[in-house]
């Protein structure tokens, strides 16, 4: 049995999946459900981001062999942590089951102005020096979600950014990261399921369509949610996986 292992995106951790991985449980059934975190984020926010994608790989292969997680993995990942899966999935293989990549945008495949909308350059340069973590969050939620925040999970993901800081250096390496790697031409050979968002704010739905297109894969959009959309509807996610399931040879969703 394959276990699933979930990536988030840009200077975001494993907690801010929320309720998410109950949600995935409901359709992978008995398989185990393993959250980690890129370097520079969360419980290993006093690391140094690598300044590429590659890097990012050997930390998840590393804190999973420490978990005792063996492969193969289905990996389920957004934005970043998408692009990350991809590079795992050119690199290894045989490791990886499967891949799950939501909202996420890819050099060559879409230009720089899809990948990250310049409309929030400003708020994205703000973001690196607000000393308040509760309008930095705040202003993440406006950003990433298209649903009205809940002030519980206001309240929460302020408490987790005050407890694992990302630095603004670490920010702009995983920035840098995502910016410098180049996917394969070729489809990894790994079966791969594309979501996106048709209302997403940060990165352009284009690029998730562009993606799916050159590389044949299953894709699947959302006509409403933001950039977060595990957040925004993540029964929709849920659905979508148990939709594709059988491609991996497991059963479909009833």
């Amino acid at each position: 049995m394959s276990s699933w292992v979930l990536l988030r995106g840009l200077s975001r951790e494993s907690r801010h999946w929320d309720g998410f991985p109950e949600r995935l449980g409901e359709v992978c059934g008995a398989a185990p459900i393993v959250a980690i975190d890129l370097p520079g984020n969360g419980r290993l926010n006093h690391q140094q981001s690598p300044l590429a994608v590659a890097p990012m790989v050997d930390s998840c292969r590393r804190q999973l062999a420490a978990a005792g997680a063996a492969p193969p993995y289905v990996v389920l990942a957004m934005s970043l942590g998408a692009v990350v899966a991809v590079a795992w999935a050119e690199r290894h293989p045989e490791e990886l089951a499967g891949g799950v990549l939501i909202n996420t945008s890819l050099r060559p495949f879409s230009p720089w102005y899809h990948r990250l909308r310049p409309t929030n350059y400003l708020d994205l340069l703000g973001l690196l020096w607000a000393g308040d973590a509760g309008q930095r969050e705040r202003t993440i939620l406006r950003l990433t979600s298209n649903r009205p925040p809940s002030p519980q999970t206001l309240a929460e993901w302020t408490d987790y950014a005050r407890q694992n800081p990302v630095s603004p250096a670490n920010v702009l390496r995983q920035l840098l990261a995502a910016a410098r790697f180049t996917a394969p031409a070729a489809a990894p050979p790994v079966p791969l399921l594309v979501l996106a968002s048709s209302r997403d704010r940060l990165v352009d739905p284009r690029c998730s369509r562009q993606m799916a297109w050159r590389w044949q894969t299953a894709f699947a959009e959302h006509p409403a949610a933001g950039h977060d959309l595990p957040l925004d509807d993540g029964a929709w996610v849920a659905r979508q996986v148990g939709y594709w399931l059988p491609s991996l040879g497991g059963p479909a969703m009833p």
